[in-house]
C-alpha cells in the first residue's frame, strides 16, 4: 500500500477527516467532531505560523492519517533548532500498512531540512503498540514525559 499513499500540508478541506482521526485517537474524549470552527481557526494558525504545519497521509484520495510537526529554536545545543512530532493518529482500519512510517519520515525530513538537530515525540504510557512503532522507527525512550492540564477547551490559545 505505501506506493499509494502522498504526505503533504492539510488543507482546509480535509477539516473533518482531520478532526474525526482525532476524535477515534483520543484518550481524554476532548475531541468534538461535531463543531468544526475552533478546529478550522486552529489550522489556520498553524498554517500561517512558521515552523508548523499538519502533516496528511493521503491514500486513494482519502485522508488515512495526520501528524503535526512544529519546529522551533533552543537556547542549549548552541542556540540549535529541535522539532516536536504531535498527534500522530492513522486510520484504524489502515494501521499495519505503512502509512504511519510514511508520515514519521517525512516530519523528520522536513525538520532534517529545517536545521534541526533533533526529533521528539511523546506517547501516551498506555499505547504500548505505539511505543513499538516509534522504536522500529528509530526514535528511543530517552525521558519520563510530564504533562499538567490547564482546564479550559484550549482552542483559544
Amino acid at each position: 500500500m505505501t506506493g499509494e499513499v502522498v504526505v503533504r500540508e492539510a488543507r482546509p478541506d480535509d477539516l473533518a477527516a482531520l478532526v474525526a482521526l482525532l476524535a477515534a485517537g483520543t484518550l481524554r474524549g476532548a475531541e468534538d467532531p461535531g463543531d468544526l470552527a475552533p478546529y478550522r481557526a486552529a489550522l489556520e494558525e498553524i498554517a500561517s505560523t512558521p515552523g508548523s504545519e499538519v502533516l496528511v497521509a493521503e491514500a486513494g484520495g482519502a485522508v488515512a492519517g495526520m501528524c503535526q510537526l512544529v519546529t522551533f529554536r533552543h537556547l542549549q545545543e548552541r542556540g540549535g533548532r529541535c522539532a516536536e512530532i504531535e498527534s500522530v493518529h492513522v486510520a484504524e482500519r489502515l494501521r499495519g500498512r505503512g502509512i504511519g512510517g510514511l508520515l514519521l519520515d517525512a516530519a523528520v525530513e522536513r525538520a532534517r531540512r529545517a536545521g534541526c538537530y533533533r526529533v521528539q515525540l511523546t506517547s501516551s504510557k498506555v499505547r504500548l503498540d505505539a511505543h513499538r512503532f516509534y522504536l522500529r522507527h528509530g526514535f528511543e525512550a530517552t525521558h519520563e514525559g510530564f504533562k499538567r492540564y490547564l482546564g479550559g477547551g484550549g482552542g483559544s490559545g
